[in-house]
């Protein structure tokens, strides 16, 4: 019989019959070892411990100690689990497909009664009677015609049309946990019992179209969470019930900060107390990029659809775009323009005019570029997943030997703003070049080596993700971690020599040619839209005292209070602090509740004591306890407060 050679993690090899399973060399290693295998990675796939090896490979046995491989099985054995119980407790039910989500699954099924919260529960408990009965876990590939007859015997439907849109040749896996099976490319455990009982729960119900296409019968979606104990699942819905109380679109109605309607989806209404945020954040950022030597500069938001063609989004973006066509003049074509998606080509046009020499680089160039992309209405999510927004764009046009002093550079502002706005759990992530790309392996190893050597000298370890790169250029990103563990891509800078060369764009170098810049995108924050719902969420509506739109409310506790409050707001705008009177005929209770719902940092409060005194009531939100300021010491402390942390 033929042999197969396997090669373990330590560089050891050992010969087995070829069609061997990880099942059988996991025994053969150790009898303690076979026992808690659950997968393999065979040439890096993830390998069933049923699935046959049948060429030489490289292999690593897994174990309940491997997270990734085990969350995955943990979650997707969960999916048919639940498939599987849905369908003893409701035998009419038809199944769709389940796949692994973040943390957890989900499921579609079609059902004509809705699915309940009580159902939720019903579901669970089958669930654990499904664990604790182990039942093994089989695997088969069938041929097609033999599968698509079982389907159609059993009044699947579904099935029967995924099996048809499986390109012919390929493999039709069929995996039964216990009696109950399904279509699945797996890998899975091997028995049930292998899924932690006390790690998993249904979160929620939603309707999800078959397949995503509105016109396909609507589905119910169950939702599920799972990790490897009870530990974990607990610290996970503890999470969220964070989560939502952070939720910036709650949050964003109690403080009034905008709406969104359907009527312009995808796009913002910003409210007077969201646009100061809007505004002081930009204007904090107009200061930062002016000291580190960008020059601001705006371009048009309707471009015709030649440069877009030229600069090849084009043909890469279109679906993302939303065309403009314009009959100017009344000529027998009309003009096809497109909302700028980005603001790269538009920014090459200005650095276009002109003649550049070396000596002009590196050219920093910004703005605060008002954007539109095509999003599907399912992706929107509040003032995070928006369809108009505007970026903290930039593009710096360097030589290639500028690229390391450049990116270090950016870095180091980087890391300034984000400690300035509170986030200082952050990490990169370096993407390398992918299968198809465009230049020499050469200018490759120089531009990755110029992005790895900018990190280490700026101070900062960095991840590597293999192939995750543009075609035209490896890149960072930058992801911040939350107060709650949440992790957000917002920073990225990317290397680019493909769109100055299809633009244009060039420079004249000491030796008297013409030379190419390299461009760097960059941008800090991504966009504001996004970045402010992450300010909100991270801080729960507590922003920062020289970010929060409404820093001061003066609260009489009498009427006769009144002037004397009116005083205390002039002069803390008169210091430059945002401050406005409460004189409502109201408790102050009931004042101070109503001021800390929306987020208000400061409450000052004035009776008769403090206009007698000529003090203030001074309570901080969150904080229980009040403290009895001076004038004078309330709108010192509070001005310094109130200065943006670049001009203090």
């Amino acid at each position: 019989m033929a042999q197969v050679s396997l090669t373990f993690p330590d560089g050891n090899a050992r010969s087995y019959d070829a069609g061997v399973t990880a099942a059988e060399v996991a025994a053969d290693i150790s009898k303690s070892l076979g026992k808690k295998a659950i997968s393999a990675s065979i040439n890096s796939a993830h390998w069933d411990l049923q699935w046959p090896i049948n060429e030489d490979a490289q292999i690593a046995i897994h174990t309940l100690q491997d997270d990734e491989q085990a969350l995955e099985l943990i979650r997707h054995d969960l999916a048919h689990i639940m498939a599987r119980a849905v369908q003893e407790i409701w035998p009419d039910v038809k199944v769709t497909i389940g796949p692994v989500r973040d943390h957890g699954w989900f499921y579609d099924f079609d059902r004509e009664e809705p699915f309940t919260p009580e159902d939720l529960g019903t579901i669970e408990a089958r669930m654990k009677d499904i664990i604790n009965a182990r039942d093994a876990v089989k695997t088969e590939v069938w041929d097609r015609a033999r599968a698509i007859k079982h389907y159609e015997d059993n009044n699947e439907p579904f099935k029967v049309e995924l099996i048809n849109r499986i390109p012919e040749g390929e493999d039709l896996r069929m995996y039964w946990h216990g009696d109950w099976q399904d279509l699945c490319r797996g890998p899975h455990l091997q028995n049930t019992g292998q899924v932690p009982a006390d790690g998993f729960k249904l979160t929620h119900v939603a309707g999800a179209y078959w397949l995503g296409d509105s016109d396909r019968p609507m589905l119910q979606r169950i939702y599920g969470v799972a990790f490897k104990n009870r530990k974990d699942l607990k610290a996970h819905m503890t999470m969220l019930e964070e989560a939502a109380k952070r939720d910036h679109r709650k949050l964003g109605k109690e403080m009034g900060l905008f709406h969104m309607q359907e009527e312009a989806p995808g796009q913002v209404f910003w409210h007077p107390n969201g646009w100061r945020i809007y505004t002081t954040l930009q204007d904090y950022m107009r200061r930062m990029q002016d000291k580190d030597g960008y020059v601001e500069v705006n371009t048009p938001q309707v471009v015709d659809r030649k440069l877009w063609e030229k600069s090849g989004h084009w043909d890469k973006y279109q679906e993302n775009m939303f065309i403009v066509e314009v009959d100017e003049d009344h000529a027998r074509e009309k003009a096809v323009n497109a909302l700028k998606p980005m603001n790269c080509p538009c920014h090459v046009q200005v650095f276009n005019q002109g003649l550049k020499s070396y000596r002009d680089l590196p050219l920093r160039m910004a703005e605060f570029g008002s954007c539109a992309r095509y999003e599907p209405s399912g992706a929107l999510h509040g003032i995070m997943r928006v369809r108009g927004f505007t970026q903290d764009d930039g593009h710096i046009f360097c030589a290639e030997d500028q690229i390391t002093s450049e990116t270090a550079k950016f870095i180091a502002f980087l890391s300034k703003v984000y400690a300035d706005l509170g986030f200082h759990n952050w990490t990169i992530k370096l993407s390398t070049r992918p299968e198809k790309r465009i230049g020499s392996d050469e200018t490759w190893d120089n531009m990755e080596a110029a992005l790895g050597d900018a990190c280490k000298a700026a101070g900062y370890d960095f991840e590597i993700l293999e192939g995750e790169g543009a075609f035209y250029g490896p890149k960072l990103e930058f992801t911040l971690t939350d107060a709650i563990g949440r992790n957000w891509q917002c920073g990225t800078l990317q290397v680019d020599a493909n769109l100055p060369e299809r633009l244009e764009a060039s420079f004249i170098g000491a030796d008297g040619d013409k030379h190419r810049p390299v461009m760097l995108h960059r941008a800090c924050l991504g966009s504001f839209e996004r970045f402010i719902g992450i300010l909100i969420e991270e801080h729960a509506g507590k922003l920062p005292f020289w970010l929060a739109p409404r820093q001061v409310v003066v609260a009489a506790i009498v009427s006769d209070a009144d002037d004397y409050c009116l005083e205390v707001v002039e002069a803390l705008r008169a210091a430059g602090v945002r401050a406005e009177a409460d004189l409502r005929n109201e408790k102050i209770n009931y004042k101070v509740r109503e001021h800390s719902l929306g987020k208000v940092p400061v409450i000052l409060a004035c009776g008769l004591k403090e206009v007698e005194e000529r003090t203030v009531s001074t309570r901080r939100l969150g904080e229980k306890q009040t403290k009895v300021q001076t004038l004078d010491e309330i709108v010192t402390q509070l001005t310094k407060e109130a200065t943006p942390p670049d001009l203090l």
